[in-house]
């Protein structure tokens, strides 16, 4: 199966969705980034969801989080025949794919409603840095990729790279902050 653009869009009209898409999902990420620098961070936590803390719940609703944008791309790599062996995709993965994937999004809003609100954009050490900016960012390309599928005259690779800009950006928020907070304090008990 082949994704194709939709057949009514315009020429020219695919630059300008595309581009629209791209600001949104910039503005997105430049309005988190800067909410979250100019904003007095409270400087505790709010709240732990029943975990032995906030790192720890932090760091396995992101492991979750990822674990099921994983899921996410087997899934469409499956649904778009492109899962070597895997022959067609049953009628489930639609929508095992949907429910991954707003999953997913779900568990990274108290982390990053903790980060923002607790934290703030702290700038003190790269690793931190990296981390707010990969924040901004998945939250921008999370937005971009969503409108993209309602928006027509997308061209039929937008999809695909923007939702491997929510994937990688999702993966480099779990490298900086997940797999850092597990090796520097031992997998803790949840």
């Amino acid at each position: 199966m082949t994704v194709d653009a939709q057949p009514s869009a315009r020429p020219g009209s695919r630059g300008t969705a595309v581009a629209g898409v791209l600001l949104l999902g910039a503005a997105v990420a430049v309005a988190t980034g800067v909410y979250a620098k100019v904003h007095e961070p409270a400087g505790k936590p709010l709240f732990d969801l029943g975990f032995s803390g906030t790192l720890p719940m932090k760091a396995w609703l992101t492991t979750a989080a990822v674990v099921l944008a994983l899921v996410q791309l087997t899934s469409a790599l499956w649904m778009w025949g492109r899962l070597p062996g895997a022959g067609a995709a049953p009628g489930w993965i639609g929508p095992l794919h949907r429910w991954s994937g707003t999953t997913a999004f779900v568990l990274t809003l108290p982390v990053a409603f903790t980060c923002i609100w607790s934290l703030g954009f702290a700038t003190g050490e790269p690793r931190v840095v990296a981390h707010g900016i990969a924040g901004c960012a998945f939250y921008g390309a999370y937005a971009a990729k969503m409108l993209s599928l309602r928006v027509r005259g997308m061209p039929a690779w937008a999809l695909p790279v923007l939702g491997s800009l929510v994937l990688s950006s999702l993966v480099a928020l779990w490298l900086t902050a997940s797999l850092w907070f597990f090796t520097q304090s031992g997998i803790p008990h949840v």
